[in-house]
């Protein structure tokens, strides 16, 4: 087995001390399934301040839990003491942390039985007392025990149970699958913050639809993206195969990149239900990618996302409504990039194509157009144009010497209207001739 060798220097310094000690969880799971782990965790019986005395730089991340993370190198190795939790009050933390000397007490507190695994480096025998490796053959997430009190332990468990079956491309075992609805009260004091990183993850994997299905049936989607709901068995028109949630499923299905990007996708439509006009299978959506943008910034903003990534799927969301036409000016592309921004034209492509798989009827003509506004955006953006007005070859001062007004909203005005005669005719960003359209435009 390839374990890397500041893992099997640390397991190494701890038994040398007279302390038991195993690679255990995630990184054990992934090695049996032959999946490279970033994460290399480590469970013990020594005590946090034994194994703080064993190693030469360690940070205490988590001594209340028994935890040290141990420095090797560069390399960082999370080393916790066997340990029983005691009471989940608030169905996030543990009201009390005792410290054990069994390997198999250890393993009975945790998730799921393919994360209750740990490794004898000495013998190479997996240590799995519940079944792990039995549940990775069948691609099963079985809970640990009894689900409802694995559950009851910590609310973001129902969520990874999810997660990880989307990840993996795994079932969720029956039993556990069961506990989920009944675990939506605790799961509600799980912090906006964690569920959104769950989320993240979630969709970064490759079957994120499935994972987001899985949602919806579990009843955790009514949780945290309620806004999905109303997409479910709403009819579109005869340009799409799919009820406006189906669309999205199969959206995600083919689109590629990290987990933000995919929740871009999974929001594009999400504001559909609400501008829909006519009947069913004959319906129009004016402005539904605007309604959609807004939507997905009151969702991000209450799942606690950073502005720049709100403000990545908003713009996304915003710009995926176009179709090319080959008449358009040079002027209408360089608006297109403008809006978009040019370091989001890649997604923005990918959120088109998947869009277009999605919708079913009209793929190739879809993506031949997709193709031919590509290789037109890149003949434009090889001129170097302006495209934004930071890029004119005058700036706010100019503007207000020619004008002799303060720093005001006219400014910008005045700015923004030579930004759009530089967009139709680039040869105008010179200092002379824009400085004589600002008269003009000041008027």
């Amino acid at each position: 087995m390839r374990i890397p060798s500041y893992v099997r220097k640390v397991v190494a310094r701890l038994r040398a001390a007279g302390y038991e000690a195993f690679p255990v969880g995630g990184a054990v799971r992934d090695l049996l399934l032959g999946r490279r782990s970033a994460d290399w965790d480590v469970t013990t019986n020594a005590r946090p301040e034994q194994t703080g005395k064993l190693f030469a730089h360690t940070v205490p991340t988590g001594l209340q839990h028994g935890t040290v993370c141990v420095l090797v190198g560069r390399q960082a190795v999370e080393v916790t003491t066997y340990r029983g939790d005691i009471g989940y009050s608030d169905g996030r933390h543990p009201d009390q942390v005792v410290f054990l000397d069994s390997l198999a007490e250890d393993l009975k507190r945790r998730d799921f039985t393919i994360n209750a695994m740990a490794l004898d480096l000495d013998s190479g025998r997996i240590i799995d007392p519940f079944g792990g490796r039995r549940d990775l053959r069948r691609r099963l997430i079985r809970a640990v025990g009894d689900a409802d009190k694995r559950f009851a332990e910590d609310g973001l468990r129902p969520l990874r149970a999810v997660r990880f079956a989307g990840v993996l491309d795994f079932s969720i075992e029956k039993k556990t699958f069961a506990a989920i609805d009944r675990a939506r009260d605790t799961f509600r004091q799980v912090a906006p913050e964690r569920i959104q990183q769950e989320l993240v993850k979630m969709l970064a994997a490759r079957r994120a639809d499935r994972a987001v299905e899985l949602l919806r049936k579990s009843g955790l989607l009514a949780e945290i993206l309620p806004e999905l709901l109303p997409g479910v068995g709403f009819a579109q028109n005869s340009f799409h195969r799919h009820d406006v949630y189906r669309h999205t499923l199969a959206c995600l299905r083919h689109a590629h990149g990290d987990g933000v990007f995919k929740l871009a996708v999974l929001l594009h439509d999400v504001g559909k239900p609400q501008v829909a006009e006519g009947e069913p299978g004959q319906r129009t959506f004016y402005r539904h990618e605007q309604v959609s943008a807004e939507m997905a910034g009151r969702i991000m903003r209450r799942l606690r996302f950073a502005n720049r990534d709100r403000e990545r799927v908003v713009a996304l969301i915003k710009n995926h409504m176009f179709h090319y036409e080959p008449g358009w000016t040079d002027g209408a592309v360089r608006r297109l990039v403008r809006r978009a921004g040019v370091q989001l034209l890649d997604e923005l492509w990918e959120l088109r194509r998947a869009d277009a798989w999605g919708r079913g009827p009209g793929l190739r003509a879809a993506l031949a157009n997709l193709r031919q506004l590509q290789a037109r955006v890149e003949e434009v953006l090889a001129e170097d144009a302006a495209l934004k007005v930071s890029d004119l070859a005058i700036d706010g001062n100019d503007v207000m010497r020619v004008l002799g007004c303060p720093p005001g909203p006219q400014v910008g005005q005045v700015l923004e209207r030579l930004l759009e005669f530089v967009l139709d005719d680039p040869q105008l960003n010179q200092r002379r001739r824009l400085l004589k359209l600002v008269r003009e435009c000041g008027r």
